[in-house]
């Protein structure tokens, strides 16, 4: 830890390098996957590195992230060879991994299992292919078939929980953790199953999508909630809204909240069926997202805040939050400009256009803007070459009943306690890259 803040604060100050404005030769994915991703980072204030990392979200992210560089640039067969060491690392021999009940964190990292299959089997490994779909057709059918979801008798029904300690609740996030996860499963192994399987397999995908879009969505604003609970009245929902238009909604629009959800429209509208009833429901949410995170870019600087509806006037305001003769999340800190949600966005207009599921003429000057904004404004070049990724939100939940401190308050998302800013964050380096990798390929 004392390492850690030592580098925090070093680079924060002189000890690294501000980058100018990008050459065309300048492939900063791969700088960022040599210099970080294949080294070390940190996800929540634990350092790890990728071969030898926990099966999570965080690390399943930054694989993610080396395996798409390597596709784009297949000469680089240590990123190919670093992610498949990490994914064995995990399975340890078997077609399993260890998943919490419920969680829906612990299906994000199955994304990679796709693409090493079709490599191993391509390369006649069959063992280890066969190893790699079946751990990704368990992680499919236990999202499918096993995890909880929001019964009939609720609005919202058919939603997927957020976590089981999270009852009846759905988060932005948790779109790119599991329907995402399924999108992938469903568009490299769905005919297997059967037409009608797989056609109620994309029904279901499109309804995650759907449903959370109906309840977080403010019209006025253009923007998302961090979350929405369809029982606002249990203990663990203490955070959401009791009554009103926007019953159930958390209090904040938080940026990587909608990173994660921006992101996982892109990833599930590139392999959805165009000719699926509900593609044009997704496509117009993705244009809605788009319209909205538009407004509020950033025009010096070409980034987004930590809080997307503010700007760094707003500061938490000294007081905290006072819950059950408890004080919480007590600072003065300001909304700051952050990384991890700046990148997401940047990689999701860039994918998007590509896809040609946003507008060109619209929002490539902004996607172009936002990715001069990531090099100006978060990565910087340290003395020993390497590149670091700077002012990340480490963390950030609601609830549940036992943390009373998650308030999901403008207090909480700028001075919780595990809402701290940090570097080189998985969670920044992993979307950095795919941001990166979506300009270079323009």
């Amino acid at each position: 830890m004392k390492k850690y803040l030592f580098i925090l604060a070093c680079s924060l100050a002189a000890c690294a390098t501000p980058l100018k404005k990008n050459k065309p030769q300048d492939l900063y994915s791969q700088k960022m996957v040599e210099t970080r991703a294949m080294r070390s980072f940190y996800t929540n204030r634990s350092e790890q590195e990728l071969a030898k990392a926990h099966w999570d979200y965080v690390p399943g992210l930054v694989a993610y992230s080396v395996l798409e560089a390597w596709e784009q640039y297949p000469e680089k067969v240590e990123y190919y060879n670093l992610v498949k060491a990490y994914a064995d690392y995990c399975l340890k021999g078997q077609d399993t991994v260890r998943v919490g009940e419920s969680n829906i964190d612990d299906l994000a990292a199955g994304k990679i299992l796709f693409t090493l299959y079709e490599t191993e089997l391509k390369k006649g490994n069959k063992a280890d292919a066969e190893r790699y779909k079946n751990c990704a057709t368990f992680l499919r059918n236990k999202l499918k078939y096993k995890h909880s979801r929001i019964d009939a008798s609720k609005p919202g029904a058919g939603g997927f929980f957020h976590k089981a300690q999270y009852p009846n609740q759905m988060w932005l996030d948790g779109l790119y953790m599991g329907p995402a996860l399924y999108a992938g499963w469903q568009a490299n192994f769905g005919k297997e199953a059967g037409a009608d399987d797989n056609r109620q397999s994309w029904d279901d995908i499109a309804h995650q999508f759907i449903t959370i879009n109906k309840f977080t969505y403010d019209p006025q604003k253009k923007l998302n909630y961090h979350a929405w609970s369809a029982t606002p009245e249990d203990e663990n929902s203490f955070w959401a809204s009791k009554t009103g238009p926007h019953k159930g909604v958390s209090p904040e629009f938080w940026g990587r909240g909608m990173g994660w959800y921006f992101a996982a429209l892109v990833d599930v509208l590139e392999v959805m069926p165009k000719d699926h009833s509900q593609y044009p429901a997704l496509t117009a949410i993705v244009n809605q997202v788009a319209e909205g995170l538009a407004m509020y870019q950033d025009k010096k600087s070409g980034s987004w805040y930590q809080l997307l509806q503010y700007d760094a006037s707003k500061k938490a305001d000294g007081k905290g939050d006072a819950i059950d003769g408890e004080v919480y999340n007590q600072c003065d800190k300001a909304n700051y400009l952050e990384s991890s949600a700046s990148s997401m966005f940047t990689y999701a207009y860039l994918k998007g256009i590509r896809l040609g599921v946003l507008s060109k003429s619209k929002y490539m000057p902004l996607a172009e803007k936002a990715y001069q904004g990531l090099l100006t404004n978060f990565i910087r070049q340290e003395s020993n070459g390497q590149l670091s990724i700077l002012q990340s939100c480490a963390s950030a939940g609601l609830g549940p009943a036992k943390d009373k401190s998650r308030t999901g308050t403008v207090n909480y998302y700028l001075c919780g306690k595990d809402v701290t800013v940090t570097q080189n964050e998985g969670k920044a380096i992993g979307p950095f890259i795919l941001a990166s990798l979506e300009y270079e390929r323009r």
